[in-house]
């Protein structure tokens, strides 16, 4: 039993958690990775004051998955989250329809956790959980919420007829309290996080800060497009006003966080969501292949930046894959919460390796999987898996770009990392919707709302 004494002292050692989340970023498109188009300079100072995590991975190539992964530490696929909850898709169960499509109301999630320990927990921007009600993130361990339900919306203040025609989209303070912004969004969820922040400077927090940037509709402030070197046009041209905007965000956030003397006490971490798509918003991925929604490097490898003064060295790199997986044990373990406790997890507490302090690897073996394409990633070697041709096999340490195919010379191991990413889909659940052109009329017999809610006390 924990003493109101205990409790105390466990708060007073419980360090903030600001977590940075940017959507449909290109990997190539920051400054601490080399851009020199795209101006990133207060990313760039969070990234020389901590670690960059230089193979770290999403669990899914598109934002849906992607996050339910995150939120709780599990291949998503595990509790059948494994399509993207929107238009196109149909339920595999009669009792899921439509916008009714979300993550699962058993699945715990990190916020729910650290609501547990004590934290103040806020989620400003998008969520993409759900549209329903019973997803709602203050049903889910939010204490407050600044965003919108679905996974996309305008960076200004939209018509009654848009609002009518896409619901999911509009601004909700609290919950079903909606009031569309006063100006560009990027900007109102920064200054709506520098509020929370200056509420809860005195006891522990969690911000999770969610941006609809640099997801389409290319929208940018008109001074931001001033900025950007004149030989970008087009799309790239609002991208890069779009990522000065973001950019500029994050460091009044970050400032906010410094003005409080909250520097020391406080975890930061920034990450994107999935690859960019070079299709729609034309964000760029090199040096390495693909794009969001494959399984090539592109489509799952992310920036990644861990930053907490006096805790972790400054300008330091990590080498290993990691994935957001690992975000959740990340956070409860820092927080005072013991992860051993929670079942089935997938991810790991990094901040021993963040630290220096173990020299094993994080991950030996990571997996992807969507429909019948998948792929696996185990020490060096990565097999991709496509429907209608051959494997393809690749040594990502040696070739980052994935342009020299060594399925052929290596049928071995081939078969080796083929049995492997097929006795981990047999640890899956059946999807929760699909595609309806692929799964028209097959429902499966599984309803979400047999589900009963549980945490781990």
């Amino acid at each position: 039993m924990v003493t109101s004494c205990d409790h105390q002292k466990l708060m007073a050692q419980q360090p903030n958690i600001l977590f940075i989340f940017s959507d449909d970023a290109g990997y190539a498109d920051f400054g601490f990775h080399g851009s020199h188009d795209f101006k990133t300079p207060n990313l760039d100072a969070l990234a020389a004051s901590g670690v960059k995590f230089t193979q770290a991975y999403v669990s899914a190539a598109v934002c849906g998955p992607s996050r339910a992964g995150l939120l709780t530490g599990k291949y998503q696929q595990k509790f059948g989250f494994e399509e993207n909850n929107v238009k196109g898709y149909m339920s595999n169960s009669s009792a899921l329809l439509g916008h009714d499509m979300g993550l699962p109301v058993d699945q715990v999630t990190m916020a729910d956790y650290l609501k547990e320990l004590g934290y103040k927990t806020a989620l400003f921007g998008k969520w993409h959980m759900g549209h329903a009600d019973r997803y709602h993130p203050t049903k889910r361990g939010f204490d407050e919420f600044y965003g919108f339900r679905g996974g996309a919306r305008s960076y200004w203040e939209m018509s009654e007829a848009e609002m009518q025609k896409k619901a999911e989209a509009k601004l909700e303070k609290g919950f079903g309290h909606f009031k569309e912004p006063e100006k560009y969004l990027t900007d109102e969820l920064a200054d709506a996080t520098i509020e929370f922040i200056e509420r809860n400077k005195k006891q522990p927090f969690f911000a999770y800060l969610s941006f609809n940037a640099v997801h389409t509709p290319m929208e940018a402030r008109k001074d931001d497009l001033e900025k950007v070197p004149a030989h970008l046009t087009g799309r790239r041209r609002t991208l890069a006003a779009m990522t000065i905007g973001m950019d500029r965000a994050i460091g009044r956030v970050l400032d906010k966080v410094k003005e409080l003397g909250l520097s020391d006490n406080t975890l930061i971490v920034f990450t994107n969501d999935n690859g960019g798509p070079s299709d729609t918003n034309h964000s760029s991925n090199a040096p390495l292949s693909g794009t969001k929604a494959n399984h090539l490097e592109g489509g799952i490898r992310v920036p990644f930046l861990m930053s907490w003064a006096g805790k972790l060295k400054a300008n330091s790199s990590y080498n290993n894959p990691i994935s957001t997986l690992d975000l959740l044990p990340t956070f409860v373990t820092v927080g005072g919460g013991d992860v051993s406790e929670i079942e089935g997890l997938d991810g790991v507490d990094l901040m021993p390796f963040a630290k220096g302090e173990s020299q094993g690897k994080p991950h030996e073996t990571l997996f992807w999987k969507k429909e019948n394409r998948g792929a696996i990633r185990h020490n060096e070697w990565k097999l991709i898996r496509f429907p209608d041709r051959p494997a393809e096999l690749y040594n990502i340490e040696e070739d980052i770009s994935e342009i020299n195919d060594l399925a052929s010379e290596k049928p071995e191991l081939v078969r080796e990392l083929y049995k492997k990413l097929f006795d981990w889909e047999l640890t899956l659940d059946r999807p929760l919707w699909q595609l309806k052109r692929l799964y028209e009329g097959k429902a499966a017999v599984r309803m979400d709302n047999h589900r009963k809610p549980k945490i781990k006390k």
